[in-house]
Order: C-alpha cells, then structure tokens, then sequence
C-alpha cells in the first residue's frame, strides 16, 4: 500500500530528510542562493525561493536530495534514523 502525505510515518521521515539536508547545508555554511548556483553548475534549475518552500516541505524526491548532496561536494554523509 502507498503511503499518503498524512500519513504519520511519512511525515517523520520527510522531517529527517529535511533536516539532512538543512543540516548539510548549513555546516558547509551554504545558502539556498549558494546552492541554487551549485545546482545550476550541475544542470538543476531552481530559484532560492523554490528551495526554501521545497526543502521547508521536506517531501522531495530522493533525486532531489542526491543532486543536492552532489552539488555541495556532499562525499559522506552521517543518517542518524533514529
């Protein structure tokens, strides 16, 4: 069965993934106007005010997360799922 947008479950893992990226972001010291450059020098138009709702939502597809880590040199990554 698909999980809904309202589903509790979705949300909790849409919150860790937002906070992922936010938190990767902001220990490299990288705005959403700095990331949005970063993602346009890899092909992914987004404006920083797209980001900003997008990754406030938190519900963005994993190839959206990954173009993100890609675009910030993101090499490892620390998934605390608990």
């Amino acid at each position: 069965m698909a999980t809904r947008k309202d589903d509790p479950v979705n949300q909790a893992y849409e919150a860790k993934a937002k906070n992922l990226l936010k938190g990767e972001l902001k220990r490299r010291g990288i705005t959403y106007a700095q990331l949005a450059e970063k993602l346009s020098d890899i092909g992914v138009r987004e404006t920083e005010k797209n980001l900003n709702n997008k990754i406030a939502r938190g519900g963005f597809s994993a190839a959206f997360m990954l173009q993100c880590l890609e675009a910030i040199d993101a090499r490892s990554l620390q998934v605390g799922l608990d």
